[in-house]
């Protein structure tokens, strides 16, 4: 029923005007916003505030944005059935695709590191539409009736999706000259390499560094951005290549915090794009002196 119910939604949305669909996108998200516990809210804004040495109410001001912005993205996500590979170039403009372009061109895939920024839902779909051979790796939802919606519309747009569990799936794919998409900037727990972010020790996912080491294949950032007129920018930056030692830890560790620092650059340039409702600090590192940290 919940499926029906959204792809019926779905449907609706893809009808109205452009401009109707903003609007609404920007009622649901304020609307929404109230709804947000008060301390998950407090989290984000001491976050922001450390983060990018903010007071506080310039950090609510982002924070909320933040949030907002959700409304308009998930009426984005509701009308992708509109897009395709004829039109995608009037909604999104690839910045630095020949960056993409040419690590492919080594043969030995490439993983793609992104972060949940601006409608990264989009970046993948515009990324297939341009005719890159993206793999999402996703996370699989709770909800069955939106994780099978939400991945007929990731294969729709031509993206090949695979759940963060499917690792021999991966490495395979790179081994076929795929890209493998992985979102990186949210809390890894215990499973996470422990660096730097935005200067304080964070668990990092691994999986990017790891991947790249095990295939050799070059590491591409890639983010999207909302421009004032409603498209958007995807914005490539050139490949950066592992450096593989006989120390596999330190090299997934040192090329982690590299990738780290990518992604503090774009979310200071566009920080209210960022979601700052995760609590990307969540996980203390772990104890070395036999103190708890």
């Amino acid at each position: 029923m919940q499926y029906q119910f959204v792809t019926c939604l779905s449907r609706l949305v893809c009808r109205l005007p452009g401009g109707l669909r903003e609007r609404l996108g920007n009622l649901i998200g304020q609307l929404c916003w109230p709804f947000v516990p008060d301390r998950r809210r407090k989290i984000a804004v001491d976050n922001a505030m450390m983060a990018l040495g903010l007071d506080r109410m310039a950090a609510e001001d982002i924070v909320k944005r933040s949030a907002v912005r959700f409304g308009r993205m998930f009426m984005e996500v509701l009308r992708l059935p509109q897009l395709s590979k004829d039109n995608i170039r009037q909604w999104v403009t690839l910045q630095g695709q020949e960056h993409l372009a040419a690590a492919l061109d080594q043969g030995r895939g490439v993983v793609l590191i992104t972060a949940h920024s601006g409608n990264w839902e989009m970046l993948g779909a515009a990324l297939a539409m341009y005719g890159f051979p993206l793999v999402a790796v996703v996370q699989q939802q709770t909800n069955q009736a939106m994780d099978r919606f939400i991945n007929e519309y990731r294969t729709l747009a031509g993206m090949h999706v695979t759940y963060k569990t499917g690792v021999r799936e991966m490495v395979s794919l790179l081994g076929e000259n795929k890209i493998i998409g992985l979102l990186m900037d949210q809390d890894a727990r215990s499973k996470g390499v422990f660096t730097e972010f935005f200067g304080r020790i964070a668990s990092t996912p691994q999986g990017p560094a790891a991947l790249a080491r095990l295939k050799n294949a070059p590491i591409v950032p890639a983010f999207i951005t909302e421009n004032p007129d409603g498209t958007h920018t995807a914005l490539i930056h050139p490949a950066m290549e592992m450096v593989k030692t006989a120390n596999r830890d330190e090299d997934i560790r040192a090329m982690t915090e590299l990738l780290n620092r990518v992604v503090e650059e774009h979310i200071r340039a566009h920080p209210h794009e960022w979601f700052w409702l995760h609590n990307r600090w969540k996980t203390p590192p772990p104890c070395t002196d036999g103190k708890k940290q």
